[in-house]
């Protein structure tokens, strides 16, 4: 009896336990298709986003696991669910051991950790809520390959887990409802199943793409990490030894023995001692203790890095102090300052340059995407640095120094404090600079020294004369030197449009009295150069600084991409208490590099508006600008009221689509209003040169001739011959010039005449087009 009642209580366990509400099994294969779909979507997902295929062997061993918990969904499987348990005890312990193993990033970890857990969790997947743990899986997969993607590869597999989920979490609210089958009664009473609700699926993606799109080019960037674990890669080890001395460049290789790497300190690599030579069209010359600025030729475009980062900026890599005739060297290359950092953190602290003003905090990520050389970017005064090898180095000239080169993949976090770039104060500061900055920073060939002063001050002198002003006072400040020596580069001198049609320096040759005197210009790089020198020719230290420009910002993965083309110098001149600030003078380029001052909270909308603008015509552009301004304008009692009216039968249709009429050219007329209004509040608060200045600006944005923002005023003035009539043009150019005098010469132009002719040219115009 005792056999037979612990057997009835065995019968009655199991009958109890498949009767119960928690033991209902999920019988709809489609849905089970489904959420394998969705997790197999956020394995490939993750393997995209980190560039790996260590999660591969998971997608058919899930298929294996789906299948057979299928079949065996309505069995109790107590050894098959034992066997998961001791599983997923060892994948924990696997996790934390690699976890104890490596201090960096654990996102791919975590990663690894939770696709090992979901592939034995697919073998026992009886019930709806056990789908359910699977398809947050999945969503937890895709979140995680977010944060990792860096590249729009990632953006298709985005598509597919959405078109995926959509119809998953269908079928999971109607296994929750107890519906097992999709049919909806048709007028002929026959049944519509999942495959004919195509169209209602599209058109719910097509909503919820265009919600997700328009939710994320509206979040706000807030200028802050707010934790405090960067992205860096893993340890590197690294030999004893190092001393920071040597700077490693792939582009550089010896003579007789090209499959090595060359060092900076060899004077017989390649494209070495100013003789003439030719670039190498993968790597930048200029990363070296030496760059020949000899060389002729070009790069074929290549990603090198990819940068996120707070802020838009210039990707500091090193910077030259002493000119040699045609090119720069790093003159204190063995002064260099080794620092180790702790082998418990990846953080290592930076010294920083004692100056005044104000600073800003800019976070930065980098991502090597092709070797580079041994020299770590970073923008202007590094902080802290989150770097994967023990021991780093800082050269005299604030460049930093890695012992290896950079290699494919490689990441690394650097915080800087950036200063703010204050006109007045900066304008304000004395020529009085301390003894090792003018040891340094005002050498000059004495064979040059002479005639390239006479010259810088010839243009200072007479600026007026070269279609800047009309004034006969001289520029005293040095940032007001700076900055009109840079954009009279800009204006005066050219870009050979063949990268062969300049001709070599010969050995008794300077670059500098080449550029100025016999071809009036030259590479982009000479321009940086060219204006280096002249600043010194006059007593103001400047050097010239190799980088990356800021590259092109992607708005879907919020990423710099940079590439090889994109490096470039620039000229850094010394201020007395505030630094080192950098000036631009190769055309096209903005004459001051992006500052941090520029507001980059909602700066994904604007760019990506920009992108989405870039495609578009300009009368579609501006339709666009209008609708967005009606709708925003709108009140909630008003939308209300508006779709009242459609309830009300025809007459209220009409009534509606009247309103929506009205309603339309109303705003559209008010926003105009307002616009012209505020233009005009703005306007009065600005000084009376600055205010028609502007006035003229905005007058011929509206004609389509809009000011880019990397032009100067006279390179606006002379580019406006070609679009309008020689008349106009000729009065464009004049409050041009007038802008520029009063701007930076303390010029007081003749304002009732230039309104006057500022007048007659826009009733000029109304005339023509009424």
């Amino acid at each position: 009896m005792n056999r037979f009642w612990r057997f009835s209580i065995g019968d009655r366990w199991r009958k109890s336990t498949r009767e119960s509400p928690l033991a209902l099994v999920e019988n709809s294969i489609s849905f089970r298709a489904l959420v394998l779909a969705l997790v197999v979507t956020g394995v490939v997902a993750t393997d995209i986003a980190a560039q790996e295929t260590f999660s591969f062997w998971a997608i058919p061993l899930s298929i294996t696991g789906a299948i057979w918990s299928h079949y065996r969904r309505r069995d109790v499987n107590i050894t098959v669910k034992f066997c998961i348990a001791i599983g997923m005890l060892a994948a924990l312990g696997a996790f934390f051991g690699r976890l104890f193993g490596e201090l960096n990033d654990t996102r791919l970890g975590l990663a690894e950790l939770l696709i090992q857990l979901q592939v034995l969790h697919s073998f026992d997947t009886p019930r709806r809520r056990d789908l359910g743990y699977s398809i947050v899986i999945g969503l937890i997969l895709l979140g995680v390959a977010a944060t990792l993607s860096q590249t729009l590869a990632f953006a298709p597999v985005l598509l597919l887990f959405l078109a995926i989920a959509l119809p998953t979490l269908v079928l999971d609210y109607r296994s929750r409802l107890g519906l097992q089958q999709i049919k909806t009664q048709i007028p002929q009473g026959k049944t519509q199943k999942l495959s004919s609700l195509l169209t209602f699926y599209f058109l719910l993606f097509t909503l919820v793409l265009g919600l997700g799109l328009g939710i994320f080019a509206v979040l706000p960037r807030f200028p802050g990490y707010q934790l405090r674990t960067f992205p860096v890669s893993s340890t590197i080890q690294v030999k004893n030894g190092f001393t920071g001395r040597q700077i490693i460049n792939p582009g550089y290789v010896r003579q007789g023995n090209a499959g090595h790497q060359g060092t900076g300190d060899s004077s017989q690599e390649q494209g070495q001692a100013g003789k003439p030579g030719n670039l190498d069209n993968s790597f930048y010359y200029g990363f070296n203790s030496q760059i020949n600025q000899n060389l002729r030729g070009e790069m074929k475009p290549k990603v090198v890095m990819r940068v996120r980062s707070q802020a838009e900026g210039f990707w500091r890599v090193l910077a030259f102090d002493r000119y040699t005739g045609k090119g720069w060297e790093v003159s204190r290359n063995d002064d260099v300052t080794t620092l180790k950092r702790s082998p418990w953190s990846y953080q290592i602290f930076l010294p920083l340059p004692p100056i005044s003003g104000q600073t800003q905090e800019v976070v930065q990520t980098y991502t090597v995407v092709s070797d580079l050389p041994n020299l770590i970017p970073a923008m202007a005064h590094p902080r802290e640095i989150y770097f994967p090898t023990p021991i780093i180095a800082v050269d005299r000239e604030n460049g930093l120094r890695s012992p290896v080169g950079l290699a494919a993949d490689l990441t690394y976090t650097v915080i800087s404090e950036v200063p703010h770039r204050d006109r007045t104060l900066l304008a304000q500061t004395a020529k009085t600079y301390p003894q090792d900055i003018q040891d340094y920073y005002l050498q000059i060939p004495p064979e040059i020294a002479t005639k390239v002063k006479q010259r810088t001050e010839e243009i200072l002198a007479n600026y007026n004369r070269e279609r800047v002003a009309k004034s006969n006072k001289s520029l005293e400040s040095p940032y007001e030197q700076a900055l009109y020596l840079a954009q009279y580069l800009k204006q005066n001198y050219s870009i050979p449009e063949n990268a062969l049609n300049l001709p070599y320096l010969g050995e008794k040759d300077d670059l500098v009295e080449t550029f100025l005197f016999k071809y009036q210009g030259g590479y982009p790089d000479h321009f940086s150069t060219v204006l280096t020198v002249m600043l010194r020719s006059i007593g103001i230290p400047a050097r010239l600084v190799a980088g990356f420009g800021s590259g092109e910002f992607n708005p879907f993965t919020g990423m710099y991409v940079v590439r090889n083309t994109d490096a470039y110098a620039m000229t850094e001149v010394y201020f007395p208490e505030y630094g080192w600030f950098a000036f631009d003078p190769i055309p096209n380029h903005p004459l001051i590099p992006p500052s941090v001052e520029d507001v980059q909270t909602f700066s994904v909308l604007r760019q990506f508006w920009q992108w989405v603008a870039g495609w578009l015509p300009s009368p579609l552009t501006g339709l666009l600008d209008h609708v967005f301004g009606t709708i925003f304008t709108r009140v909630s009692s008003a939308i209300a009221w508006f779709l009242a009216l459609f309830t009300q039968g025809w007459l209220g249709i009409f009534t509606g689509l009247m309103v929506t009429t009205t309603a339309a050219f109303g705003s559209w007329w008010g926003a105009v209003q307002w616009r012209h209004w505020s233009d005009r509040r703005r306007l009065k608060r600005l000084p009376p040169m600055e205010s028609l200045y502007q006035q003229m600006l905005h007058w011929m944005a509206q004609k389509g001739l809009g000011k880019h923002p990397a032009q100067t005023p006279l390179e606006y003035a002379q580019v406006s011959y070609q679009h309008h009539a020689a008349v106009t043009a000729e009065v464009i150019e004049e409050i041009c010039q007038a802008y520029v005098g009063w701007r930076y010469g303390g010029h007081a132009p003749n304002l009732e005449q230039l309104r006057q002719r500022w007048e007659r040219v826009q009733k000029t115009a109304s005339d023509r087009y009424n």
